[in-house]
C-alpha cells in the first residue's frame, strides 16, 4: 500500500464516515489466557466512547511505511488453500459473523502474543464504497463501482491508571480518585486485505507495530505463517555494521556524511516528486555513493557480498530506516554531538600530534551551560 492509499482508509476512522456498526473483542489476562470475548454495537456508546473506540483502531493503520507499517504478501499456494489464509477469509467475508472462525483467531493471537500485563484484541470490519478519482487527483466523484470489504485488528495494553489526588468541591477536600483499568494505544495490529491500487488485494496484508524494535515474528508466524523484512531498528543496525566490517578504514566521517546526505537527499527529492509509490535504497545506490567517496574496490566488494548475505542481492531498503533526517550524531565514550543534519559539513576529523580529534567550525554564539564564551587565537 501507498501512504496515500493508507490515507484514505485512515479517514474512514471517523463516526461520522465509518461503516463500522459493532466491535468483537476479547481480554487477555497476563498469563496469555482469555478471560473473556465480547461484542458490542457503536450505538450502544456515547460520542465521545465512540471517538474513542475510532481513534484506537485508527492507530493500528498510523506511522511511516516500512518502519511501522510494513506490507505482508502471501505466497500463491497459501490463497490457494492454506489454514491461515482461509481463516482470514471467513472473518473478512463473513463481517466478523462467524462466531468459531472469531474465537479461533483471537485463541491464535493471544497464543503468539508476548505482551507484559493485560491486553485487548480488537476486531472491526467495513465495507467501503470508494468513489472514483476525479480529474483532480485529490478530488472524489459521488459514484463508487467498487466496494473494499476487509476487516482491521488492534492489539492494546490495558494498564492501571495511578491514583491521584481530586479536589471535591461538594465536601471541600482532597480525595484518591477510584484506580481504572485504561486501555492504551495498539502495540500492534493489521489490516485485510490490502487497499492496492484502492482495491481489494487478498495476496497481501498491511502489518502495524508501534516499537520499531519488536516485529512481532511469533504472531506473524501464527496469523500469516510468512516472513516479514527485519524490524527498522535491525535494519538500521545491520546496515550500519555492513559499513563498519566491509569498509574497515575506508569507514571515515567523509564517507557516513555522504551516505546519509545522500540518501537524504534521495528521501527530499521522492516527496517533491509526488510519487506514491514508497522510495526503497537499492544496493546499487549505496554502491555508488561509496564510489564517489573513492572507496577501494575491494571494500565495494565486501560490502557487496555483506549486503547480499543480509538483505538479499534484489532487496530494497527504506530510506527511514537507514538515516534520521532530522538527527546527525557522533558519539565517544565520554562525549555527545549533536549536529542539524544540513550543518554536518562542519564537522571534520583530524590527527593531530598522533592525537584524533573530532572539529567543530564555530563563529558567534558559542555557549557553555548557557554562558557566552570567546575563542582566544
Amino acid at each position: 500500500m501507498t501512504e496515500k492509499e493508507t490515507a484514505e482508509i485512515r479517514r474512514r476512522f471517523r463516526p461520522d464516515k465509518t461503516n463500522i456498526t459493532f466491535l468483537r473483542g476479547c481480554y487477555v489476562n497476563d498469563k496469555g489466557e482469555i478471560v473473556s470475548e465480547f461484542r458490542q454495537a457503536l450505538s450502544s456508546m456515547q460520542e465521545q466512547e465512540r471517538e474513542n473506540m475510532m481513534s484506537l483502531l485508527k492507530r493500528s493503520l498510523s506511522g511511516t511505511m516500512g518502519r511501522n507499517l510494513i506490507d505482508i504478501s502471501f505466497a500463491t499456494q497459501q490463497v490457494a488453500g492454506s489454514e491461515e489464509h482461509s481463516l482470514l477469509m471467513k472473518l473478512r467475508d463473513s463481517a466478523l459473523e462467524d462466531d468459531e472462525a472469531v474465537h479461533l483467531f483471537f485463541q491464535k493471537a493471544a497464543d503468539s502474543v508476548s505482551m507484559e500485563g493485560d491486553y485487548l484484541i480488537l476486531l472491526a470490519c467495513e465495507s467501503y464504497d470508494v468513489p472514483r478519482r476525479g480529474k483532480s487527483l485529490d478530488e472524489l466523484e459521488e459514484e463508487s463501482p467498487e466496494v473494499f470489504s476487509y476487516f482491521i485488528c488492534s492489539i492494546c495494553p490495558v494498564k492501571m491508571s495511578k491514583p491521584v489526588l481530586s479536589y471535591s468541591h461538594a465536601q471541600n477536600e482532597f480525595h484518591n480518585c477510584n484506580v481504572n483499568w485504561l486501555v492504551s494505544a495498539p502495540e500492534l495490529g493489521f489490516m485485510f486485505p490490502s487497499f492496492d491500487d484502492r482495491a481489494a488485494n487478498i495476496y497481501d496484508a498491511l502489518f502495524y507495530t508501534r516499537r520499531i524494535t519488536d516485529g512481532y515474528r511469533e504472531f506473524i508466524d501464527a496469523v500469516f505463517h510468512t516472513d516479514i523484512p527485519m524490524p527498522a531498528a535491525e535494519q538500521k543496525e545491520a546496515f550500519d555494521t555492513i559499513l563498519v566490517e566491509a569498509l574497515d578504514k575506508d569507514c571515515s566521517l567523509e564517507v557516513v556524511q555522504a551516505v546519509h546526505e545522500q540518501i537524504s537527499d534521495m528521501m527530499e527529492d521522492h516527496k517533491a516528486s509526488k510519487e506514491e509509490e514508497p522510495l526503497t535504497v537499492s544496493k546499487q545506490a549505496v554502491k555508488n555513493v561509496l564510489s564517489s567517496c573513492g572507496v577501494a574496490e575491494e571494500h565495494m566488494a565486501a560490502f557487496e557480498e555483506k549486503f547480499d548475505e543480509q538483505f538479499g542481492a534484489d532487496a530494497g531498503l527504506s530510506p527511514q530506516n537507514l538515516v534520521n533526517v532530522k538527527k546527525f550524531e557522533l558519539c565517544t565514550p565520554d562525549v555527545t554531538i549533536q549536529v542539524k543534519p544540513e550543518c554536518r559539513d562542519l564537522v571534520e576529523t583530524r590527527m593531530i600530534d598522533g592525537i584524533k580529534y573530532i572539529l567543530i567550525r564555530a563563529n558567534e554564539g558559542v555557549e557553555v551551560n548557557g554562558v557566552d564564551i570567546q575563542i582566544s587565537e
